[in-house]
């Protein structure tokens, strides 16, 4: 099995707010699982950051989003695609992560210059996908499929963060969620960076004006 790829990342996303398999909001919840290289880290955390990229429309649809140069979807996803041309990514390949009617999240494939992926290549992706889904869920098994706790990641300080953000400002998930983006966006810090500074009390958010 070959891929003619530079790295790739898989993600387990969840529901924010999920009861019995029903989302308040809707809005996807992420932890990284394992990224090949500081790259596809990256590409994850601002996939994240942006609330845009491949990653979140394959779980969102279910299909492989197949993307050879990446500079062709500056309209389709405008922050993602121009900060990840920035990383040195060309090329992104994104599969849902799915046991039977389950969807665990994504494999994300990215290229530092743009091609397509040969069938033989889209094939094997799908495969190694189905293997990275079996061992993802061996790895849940004990776990609701929402919760993210269990993983050594810094991005679930996110989910912490913005909890503590929504009760700051009394407002929904994905409104606090879209604060603290913009905020680490403003203020060219990571989504991971901010959000350590709000668990850790260091900032806060307030209605109607800047955190302080």
């Amino acid at each position: 099995m070959e891929l003619s790829i530079t790295g790739a990342g898989a993600t387990v996303l969840a529901t924010f707010g999920q009861r019995d398999g029903h989302a308040r909001d809707g809005h996807p919840a992420r932890g990284l699982v394992h990224a090949t290289n500081a790259t596809s880290a990256a590409l994850e955390d601002l996939q994240l950051t942006v609330g845009e990229g491949p990653c979140l429309d394959a779980f969102e649809s279910g299909g492989p989003v197949l993307v050879a140069d990446l500079t062709a979807e500056l309209s389709r996803w405008p922050v993602f695609a121009a900060e990840a041309v920035k990383l040195g990514v060309a090329a992104v390949f994104s599969f849902p992560l799915q046991i039977g009617v389950v969807r665990l999240g994504s494999l994300d494939l990215y290229r530092a210059s743009p091609g397509r992926l040969t069938p033989v290549e889209v094939t094997d992706a799908l495969i190694l996908t189905d293997l990275a889904g079996e061992r993802i869920l061996q790895e849940i098994d004990g776990h609701a499929i929402a919760d993210l706790s269990w993983l050594a990641n810094p991005h679930i300080e996110v989910h912490q963060a913005t909890g503590m953000v929504q009760a700051q400002l009394g407002v929904t998930t994905e409104h606090a969620l879209m604060r603290l983006r913009g905020y680490a966006f403003t203020h060219d810090l990571t989504m991971a960076e901010v959000a350590r500074k709000v668990v850790r009390k260091v900032l806060r958010f307030e209605p109607e004006s800047e955190p302080k």
